[in-house]
């Protein structure tokens, strides 16, 4: 791992890093080619192993290369990256390299190819389960976490604790660009029986 404050998330673990329902970034690679998107519906499915749904259009690059190569890695994206979220979400990948078009830095994980990008606070690299009627039908692929890492400052021991990082905070998609950032933590309570 390259980045300075990434570290290895337990994969009984991994399901937290979504949980919350942030926008994520896929990122895709085969062959010598690569594509990056965002997409606002990824969710986790399963504790163990640990399993995530995404739901990747027909005409999207990135889900042609994720076919092919059989390996992807879901990324959350913070704050910080909110421009750079909608542009690699409303360009195509195949028609240029988005890494090099917006100078996206990247590192390698240890089980797919495909990049995972420098400035998220979350990676996720998971194997395809291919599931081809759904896949076709729904556009929803599952894939198996086989390795989840990260940032240190704001996931540690298993909890997201966003405090005096404002923009390292998860984005939330609700719309023609518009994203809301995840918020102050609220501890619920356990209720007492009444008298």
């Amino acid at each position: 791992m390259s980045p300075d404050h990434c570290r290895p998330v337990p994969l009984s673990k991994a399901y937290r890093l979504l949980n919350h329902g942030p926008t994520v970034l896929v990122s895709a690679a085969h062959d010598g080619q690569r594509n990056i998107m965002a997409a606002a519906w990824a969710m986790p499915l399963d504790f163990e192993p640990p399993k995530v749904a995404v739901v990747l259009d027909k005409a999207t690059w990135t889900r042609q290369l994720l076919e092919r190569a059989g390996t992807f890695v879901l990324q959350v994206p913070c704050a910080a990256q909110a421009d750079l979220v909608q542009t690699v979400g409303t360009t195509s990948g195949a028609e240029l390299d988005k890494f090099a078009a917006y100078g996206l830095r990247t590192f390698n994980g240890e089980h797919t190819e495909a990049p995972l990008l420098e400035g998220c606070v979350a990676w996720l690299e998971c194997r395809l389960l291919p599931e081809p009627h759904t896949q076709q039908t729904y556009d929803l692929f599952l894939g198996e976490v086989v390795a989840a890492y990260a940032d240190e400052r704001v996931f540690s021991e298993g909890h997201w604790h966003f405090e005096g990082f404002d923009q390292l905070r998860t984005l939330h998609h609700v719309a023609g660009g518009h994203f809301l950032t995840i918020g102050q933590p609220i501890d619920g309570q356990q209720l007492t029986p009444a008298g």
